[in-house]
């Protein structure tokens, strides 16, 4: 079932807070590195590759001398602020490295309701990736606040889901700080099973979601479930997979069962 996986071209890669960042809230520069590399291989073999980062608040409390997660949403938009600078400038400091070019694009709720925003937002995705370079997506945290309170895309889930969709994508990746899908919460039962594939999100799916259990993201796995719905319902596969080690990538895209693979259907899942 995941052969059709090797076929994908265009492919979102989503990388929550967690992933970019040490458990103090710092962040991980080898782990970043290793993601340039891998996502720059990719875009080398012919791949379409198009990045959505969290972590701008987790760069900028850092930065601000903040020793855990702002809680008032003005400290939590300074963090932003602070961080979405200094998160691009790493990100331009690590894919220079492997000669790759990249674009900042900062999305709000808005662009993907407003249809002149949207296909603007759709000229730019498209003229970047035409161009072989990587798009890095975020939310615009100083402006919209959805993300940050935590009321929508929920660490970038829905986003990367959203932006899947504008771009036309064949598979979003999500990669986080838990290896897919369990069919209860495994930091509570320790004899909890992963998922490996899962053919319609249903009641039953959503009731099995547990939180991720981290201070830094936002999102658990009820958002990136939601995401993952969103996603199929658009006809894209997903697979939700744990971000420790960025070479997953490689045995995603060649079809191994790693994580938890969504199949799309359109047939099946219409959009309500």
């Amino acid at each position: 079932m995941r052969e059709k996986i090797k076929e994908a071209t265009t492919i979102v890669v989503k990388m929550g807070t967690t992933s970019i960042t040490h458990s103090n809230g710092t962040l991980d520069l080898k782990k970043l590195d290793s993601l340039a590399r891998v996502l720059t291989d990719l875009e080398n073999s012919g791949k379409k590759i198009v990045l959505v980062s969290s972590g701008a608040i987790g760069a900028g409390m850092n930065r601000m001398g903040m020793k855990e997660r702002p809680k008032t949403l003005k400290d939590k938009q300074a963090a932003a602020s602070v961080g979405q600078g200094l998160l691009m400038k790493i990100y331009h400091k690590f894919f220079d490295e492997y000669h790759q070019n990249v674009g900042q694009i900062l999305l709000t709720k808005d662009v993907f309701k407003h249809s002149i925003k949207r296909n603007n937002a759709i000229n730019t995705f498209n003229a970047l990736i035409e161009r072989g370079i990587i798009p890095i997506v975020n939310e615009n945290d100083c402006i919209a606040t959805d993300e940050i309170q935590e009321e929508c895309f929920g660490d970038n889930d829905i986003l990367s889901a959203m932006t899947a969709d504008i771009v036309g994508s064949d598979l979003l990746v999500i990669l986080s700080d838990v290896d897919g899908l369990y069919d209860d919460n495994p930091s509570v039962n320790k004899e909890a099973s992963l998922i490996n594939t899962v053919l319609k999100i249903d009641n039953n799916i959503m009731k099995s979601a547990g939180n991720s259990g981290s201070d830094l993201g936002t999102g658990g796995m009820i958002t990136k479930l939601g995401a993952a719905k969103y996603a199929t319902n658009c006809g894209i596969d997903v697979v939700i997979a744990s971000g420790d080690i960025c070479s997953i990538l490689y045995d995603i895209l060649d079809g191994k069962e790693v994580g938890t693979f969504f199949l799309s259907d359109v047939k099946d899942n219409l959009v309500n």
